[in-house]
């Protein structure tokens, strides 16, 4: 549903267009009405509208005032004109301020409902970019925040935890466990253990250091447990992988 405000001085026409336009039927909810231009604009300061249907002729400030005014402070907002006057000056200002279309009272209900319909449809298809532009947008985030969590383990992998991770690219630690899942399709200390036993396969690689020394460079403090973890990996233990490098 999107939301209208009707803006006419006659009292009779905003009833009328009110209550006797199954405005519901083609995707409309008439959320506020107003009496002239100024009016409709302190209405806009606090209410939701996505589309004005007006008069042009009103006091204190015309329809065609009201539309300079939305296009100059770059609106969003679509604007259609309602009124007694066909007048070629008239309808070229509405095509300067895009106002979006120029009825003439009395309008048909048949025409009413095309031009209504089809700017619904017009409507439908920005709010679907503007979503996917959205999505998007968060997509390049998310994927922002898994290369600097990646980045950040890479760095400190002896001591990182979801925490010290997540504290840092500023997310709950809940949220980094479930995006880091979502993202990687694999869990935060899984990868933290891969980054372990890919730098304890460098290191096995040079005879220098012992099994327990490498155990200890990668913040174990029980060798058993980097046994086990690099066996889960690699299949074999890290003596057996250092006999075959």
């Amino acid at each position: 549903m999107y939301n209208l405000m009707i803006v006419d001085d006659e009292v009779e026409i905003r009833t009328g267009l009110k209550n006797y336009f199954p405005w519901n039927e083609i995707g409309y909810e008439v959320v506020c009405e107003a009496e002239n231009g100024l009016q409709a604009l302190e209405l806009l300061k606090e209410k939701q509208v996505d589309v004005i249907l007006s008069d042009i002729m009103m006091p204190l400030m015309s329809g065609l005032e009201l539309a300079k005014e939305l296009h100059e402070n770059d609106s969003a907002i679509k604007l259609v004109f309602l009124s007694g006057y066909m007048d070629f000056q008239y309808a070229k200002q509405a095509m300067t301020y895009s106002v979006k279309n120029y009825l003439v009272k009395p309008t048909v209900y048949k025409e009413l409902v095309e031009v209504f319909q089809s700017l619904k449809a017009e409507l439908d298809k920005e709010r679907s970019k503007s979503e996917q532009r959205a999505e998007e947008a968060d997509s390049k985030q998310e994927n922002r925040y898994i290369s600097a969590i990646k980045k950040f383990i890479d760095a400190n992998y002896t001591n990182v935890t979801l925490e010290s991770a997540s504290a840092h690219v500023h997310l709950n630690h809940s949220y980094t466990s479930k995006l880091f899942r979502q993202q990687t399709g694999i869990t935060f200390m899984d990868y933290v253990i891969q980054v372990k036993m890919q730098k304890a396969a460098e290191l096995l690689a040079n005879p220098i250091y012992k099994t327990y020394e490498i155990s200890e460079m990668l913040g174990y403090t029980n060798p058993h447990n980097f046994t086990r973890s690099f066996k889960r990996v690699f299949g074999k233990s890290p003596r057996d992988y250092r006999n075959h490098v």
